[in-house]
C-alpha cells in the first residue's frame, strides 16, 4: 500500500513510534520522495511531493494504491480490461496500474512464491541505516500479523456495482453483505475477498433514504470515495492494545454500558471482560469463532483515513455487530478528544 502524506516526516514518525515500524529503504526523484516501513508482515509506503499534489488537494492524507500481487501482472490487467477496468496505458515502470475506487489505483507486481513483498518497482530504493541497538529504550511494539481487511467508504448507490467490479476484474468471492441501522441512520456493506486470500475488502455506501451520518461526513471530509481504516491482525488484542497506548496510539473510547451482560451476549468468549473493560476491546462472534476489536482515533487532520486492531478467535467473516461496532466507533472519531 501508497500512502500520500502533506508531511512525509510527520507520518513516518507516527508510523515508527506509535505503531512500532521500522524504515527499510527511502527514494528520491523529480517527482517525489518515499519511504517503506515495515511492521511484522505488514509494508507500507509513505511517499510526498509533487507526484501527490492533486490526491492531496482532492482528499488530504491517505491511501492511495493498493498494489496487487499477481503471477502475471501483463495477463491481469488484459483480463481486468476485459471486466471493464481502466488500465493505465502502458509503460509504467512501477508496473500496469488499474483504476479502483475514487481515486484509489491498484499497481500489479509480480508474485514471488513464498517470499515476502519486495520493495516496489520503478523507484531507485536506497536500503535504510538500521537504528544502533538499544536506540528505542521502548518495548518491542506488538507484531502486526498481517493485514486483516481494508475499508471503504463508497458513494450512495455505487456498492453492488463496484462490488461486481471487483469479482469479475479480479477474481473476488463476496464474502457477506451487512444493513445496519443505528437510529436514524443507516449503511450497507458487501465485503469480498482475493483469491489467495490476501486482500480482503468491506464496501460501505450511506443509506440515503435516512439521515446523514458518518459514511455520509467520510466522503464530504474525503472529497469522495476512499480508504476509511486499515485493520491490522494481531495474537493477542489486550496486551496489544496496551502496548501501543503505551507508545502514543490514541484508542477510541467504549461507553463502560457496552460491557454490562457481554458475557451472557457472547457466550464463550474466553476472555476476562474485566481485560476487555479496562481497554475498551469490543468483542463479536459468528458461526465460527469470536472476533475482538479496537479502533484507534485518526492521526491525520481530515480524520479520515484511521487504524484497528483486530484478534480472531476462530471468526473468519463480520458479523452485524462488528459492523454496528463500526458505525459507532466512527461516530467516536469525528468528537474531538476530551
Amino acid at each position: 500500500m501508497e500512502l500520500y502524506a502533506s508531511d512525509r516526516g510527520q507520518t513516518t514518525d507516527h508510523f515508527v513510534t506509535s505503531w512500532g515500524f521500522r524504515e527499510t529503504a527511502h527514494a528520491a526523484t523529480d517527482t517525489g520522495e518515499s519511504v517503506v516501513l515495515r511492521q511484522g508482515n505488514v509494508q507500507l509506503v509513505v511517499t510526498s511531493g509533487p507526484v501527490t499534489r492533486d490526491f492531496l488537494a482532492a482528499h488530504g492524507d491517505g491511501i492511495a494504491d493498493i498494489a496487487f500481487a499477481c503471477a502475471d501482472p501483463a495477463a491481469a490487467a488484459e483480463s481486468a480490461r476485459a471486466a471493464g477496468a481502466r488500465v493505465r496505458p502502458p509503460g509504467d515502470p512501477g508496473g500496469p496500474v488499474i483504476h479502483g475506487f475514487g481515486d484509489v489505483r491498484h499497481t500489479l507486481v509480480q508474485r514471488d512464491a513464498g517470499r515476502p513483498p519486495g520493495l516496489p518497482r520503478g523507484r531507485d530504493w536506497t536500503p535504510a541505516v538500521p537504528a544502533p541497538e538499544g536506540a528505542d529504550p521502548r518495548n518491542p511494539a506488538p507484531e502486526l500479523r498481517r493485514l486483516d481487511h481494508i475499508a471503504v467508504c463508497l458513494e450512495a448507490g455505487s456498492l453492488h456495482d463496484v462490488a461486481r467490479f471487483y469479482r469479475e476484474a479480479f477474481g473476488h468471492q463476496q464474502l457477506s453483505t451487512e444493513y445496519v441501522e443505528v437510529g436514524g441512520q443507516a449503511m450497507d456493506s458487501i465485503a469480498t475477498r482475493s483469491p489467495s486470500g490476501g486482500i480482503t475488502f468491506t464496501f460501505l455506501e450511506p443509506d440515503t433514504t435516512k439521515q446523514p451520518g458518518q459514511i455520509n461526513e467520510f466522503l464530504a471530509r474525503n472529497g469522495g470515495p476512499g480508504v476509511q481504516h486499515l485493520a491490522f491482525l494481531v495474537d493477542e488484542i489486550v496486551p496489544s492494545v496496551l502496548e501501543f497506548d503505551a507508545r502514543g496510539v490514541e484508542f477510541l473510547r467504549t461507553p463502560d454500558t457496552y460491557y454490562d451482560a457481554l458475557a451472557e451476549r457472547i457466550p464463550g468468549l474466553g476472555q476476562e471482560v474485566a481485560d476487555l473493560r479496562k481497554t475498551g476491546v469490543l468483542a463479536d462472534r459468528d458461526e465460527w469463532g469470536h472476533l475482538l476489536q479496537l479502533f484507534a482515533r485518526s492521526p491525520f487532520e481530515q480524520r479520515t483515513l484511521f487504524f484497528e486492531l483486530i484478534q480472531r478467535q476462530g471468526a473468519r467473516g463480520f458479523g452485524s455487530a462488528n459492523i454496528r461496532a463500526l458505525y459507532e466507533a466512527v461516530r467516536r472519531s469525528q468528537q474531538p478528544s476530551s
